[in-house]
């Protein structure tokens, strides 16, 4: 998908921003692409990148996680179709997996009075190497690299 197919016009700034998020590999902060910004020569101020990431998050184009109260943000691998996040507390490795069966959330919501009209889902951990890194499954590490 391109940075301006679903989200309003084109700009220099949303394009900027669609190009160095398609070079990254792992989630990132608002703040951290906009220092790549900066370091790659755009002159873009942190409210137009939090603005472009927000919209293109609503578009269906970036996956959104939190994390330690911070948003991450990444293009979404999966494009358009539904899922969800295992995530290293540690490192930040991400693995995208498919949501829960949709008959189990209703049960569960109306078990409680409720109606289910959307979720999220984040199941947060560490990964094999993380675990195998100290020894031990020990969370009380620094989170990964968006801290």
């Amino acid at each position: 998908m391109n940075a301006g197919s679903s989200v309003g016009r084109r700009t220099r700034q949303k394009n900027a921003i669609w190009r160095i998020l398609q070079s990254q590999n792992d989630f990132v902060s608002a703040k951290e692409l906009h220092k790549l910004l900066r370091d790659s020569g755009q002159r873009i101020g942190l409210a137009t990148v939090y603005r472009q990431l927000g919209s293109l998050h609503m578009s269906g184009s970036l996956d959104c996680i939190e994390h330690g109260g911070i948003r991450l943000y990444r293009v979404c691998l999966a494009q358009r179709k539904h899922h969800h996040h295992l995530v290293c507390e540690r490192c930040g490795r991400t693995v995208e997996i498919s949501p829960p069966d949709d008959g189990w959330l209703k049960a569960v919501a109306a078990e409680h009075g409720f109606t289910v009209s959307s979720h999220t889902l984040e199941v947060y951990g560490l990964c094999s190497s993380c675990q195998g890194h100290s020894g031990q499954a020990d969370v009380s590490d620094p989170p990964g690299p968006w801290a």
